[in-house]
């Protein structure tokens, strides 16, 4: 009998870390890979490998190629449709449909033989009439319409990366999701700024469609296009809370809460960001650690002088 229960513990103990595990994956994975095949660019692709994708997937593979250097393609078709809806891709629009010299210029010696490759591995299942139905198919597509505040501009950081993530600039400041928040590089990423090192940025974070705002510390991602964000200005003044109110990391889309705000509490007001609605960015404390969220305006007294304010000229 002891022997039994030991069995049925130790198997309710393995069957309980393999649901953990399946629970904590979507929280580190992005929802969206922003690539057919994300490292086309990186290494050389293998004849077999390719032939573990849908025939219809290929195509969008070596063309996924061409549309990294801003090739534009014909508007309506299915390659237009499906790389005019990635935040990466910006078509070069000193191309025109019969002339595409300018992005094939910019391909390196990898790329050309990747593209040839994938080709012909396209064409090879063409001739046989081969769709390899059971093969890879195409990524989900990234979220549209995302109401991001304004200023966050897309940053095309190298995939492949799982970034810590942090309310306020700091390794010991609050981190959501249980402390374990986490950005993929291979979903959307949007940067507004630096502040000390530490890149202000907006991010996918589940399949549910939640997004997140926070901090990374730039040591730890391979930087891509993000070194013309400007330095982060904040107002950095004291104000009450008028009513009770929830903070938010995700101001884009759930808004759900991180923790609530009581009227007459005071919070560090830094700024107000705007998307269809308007949000206070606010500095607090939760739990002893620095937190920075967003709450709905109307919700704070701010009556200090904003210092980012232009000075008027006539008394200046």
């Amino acid at each position: 009998m002891r022997k039994t229960s030991k069995t049925t513990a130790l198997t309710a103990l393995l069957l309980t870390a393999v649901l953990l595990g399946c629970l904590l994956i979507p929280a580190i994975a992005s929802a969206d890979n922003m690539y057919v095949i994300p490292d086309s660019d990186r290494r050389e692709l293998t004849y077999d490998e390719l032939w573990e994708y849908k025939y219809n997937t290929l195509l969008y593979a070596y063309n996924e190629i061409l549309a990294r250097h801003g090739y534009k393609f014909e508007t309506g078709s299915r390659c237009y449709n499906w790389f005019t809806q990635m935040p990466w891709y910006h078509p070069n629009e000193n191309e025109s449909s019969s002339n595409h010299s300018a992005t094939y210029s910019q391909m390196s010696a990898l790329e050309n033989r990747n593209f040839n490759l994938i080709k012909q591995v396209y064409r090879e299942m063409r001739e046989m009439g081969m769709t390899n139905k059971g093969g890879k198919g195409m990524p989900t597509p990234p979220a549209q319409n995302v109401d991001k505040p304004r200023g966050f501009e897309y940053v095309d950081l190298k995939a492949g990366q799982k970034l810590a993530v942090y309310t306020a600039p700091g390794g010991n400041a609050y981190r959501a999701n249980n402390g374990k928040a986490m950005c993929s590089t291979n979903g959307a990423v949007y940067g507004l700024g630096w502040e000390d090192g530490w890149l202000l940025m907006l991010y996918e974070a589940n399949r549910a469609g939640q997004y997140r705002v926070g901090y990374v510390y730039s040591p730890q991602f391979k930087k891509g296009a993000v070194d013309d964000l400007g330095e982060l200005f904040w107002n950095e003044s004291e104000c009450e809370v008028l009513m009770d109110a929830a903070v938010t990391d995700d101001p884009a889309e759930t808004g759900v809460p991180l923790m609530y705000l009581q009227a007459g509490d005071h919070v560090t007001y830094l700024t107000t960001m705007y998307n269809s609605g308007a949000w206070d960015y606010i500095e607090t404390t939760l739990n002893g650690q620095t937190l920075r969220g967003f709450v709905q305006q109307g919700a704070l007294s701010i009556t200090a002088e904003d210092p980012t304010e232009a000075i008027d000229p006539g008394n200046g």
